[in-house]
């Protein structure tokens, strides 16, 4: 590939990693935390794509060299994956991994305090983890409103899932909470649902690598839209 297709590359890519970062294009692919360190990467490649053709025109205009002229044409089709990466943002992962991927649910450290009075709103990890590993001591005889989107295993059985990440989605694991009680007659994989109900001691084990899935039962469900964030990352962090 000639400087001139090198540069291109490297601007294309550097202006599309600045585009993810200002807006939230970024958040279908790493954390939320590392928006900094995206809008950095893509100055730093603008900044070398223009240092690029800055150097070739110069060594050009000394050498009379006009080799580059002459490099296949087919190189710029590299530039096609890096248009579909700023025209066509990839959905956040949904039902299908969380389906083919056991809880990640871990012991947390600790548990903070919850406030006295009201309904509940937590995270489905937060409920998960204070539910079977704290037996839900701080959830009892409390309204409790959590947010997640469905998933159905091969049984048929409803789970409202939050994937999180380590650092991007790549990584992404599902933390699951399986719903009893009212629930829609009919669910459909990837829809996100708020869920106001109760905490529940009963339990089950993950289908896929026996981890423990608490259960919630549903009083009320109503659909809600995709979250800014699609992913939780406040249990591993």
């Amino acid at each position: 590939m000639n400087r001139l297709a090198q540069s291109a590359l490297l601007f294309l890519l550097g202006a599309t990693l600045l585009h993810s970062g200002m807006t939230d294009l970024y958040l279908r692919y790493v954390k939320e935390g590392l928006r900094p360190l995206v809008l950095l990467a893509g100055a730093v490649l603008i900044a070398t794509a223009a240092a690029t053709l800055w150097y070739d025109r110069r060594g050009r205009a000394q050498a009379h060299d006009h080799q580059h002229h002459h490099e296949p044409r087919v190189t710029w089709l590299l530039t096609l994956p890096v248009l579909a990466l700023i025209l066509v943002a990839p959905p956040a992962l949904g039902s299908y991994s969380a389906s083919h991927t056991g809880t990640a649910l871990q012991k947390p450290f600790g548990f903070a305090d919850l406030p006295a009075d009201g309904p509940l709103r937590l995270g489905v990890a937060d409920y998960a983890g204070r539910a079977v590993y704290d037996d839900g001591r701080s959830l009892r005889d409390r309204e409790l409103k959590i947010t997640g989107f469905v998933t159905l295993d091969r049984a048929g059985t409803p789970y409202l899932v939050r994937m999180g990440l380590n650092c991007c989605a790549a990584d992404a694991q599902p933390v699951k909470i399986a719903l009893t009680g009212d629930i829609p007659p009919v669910l459909s994989p990837d829809t996100w649902l708020e869920i106001t109900g109760r905490y529940t001691p009963r339990r089950t084990k993950d289908p896929v690598n026996n981890g423990p899935v608490p259960y919630l039962e549903v009083t009320r469900a109503k659909p809600v839209p995709t979250p800014h964030d699609p992913y939780d990352e406040t249990w591993n962090t």
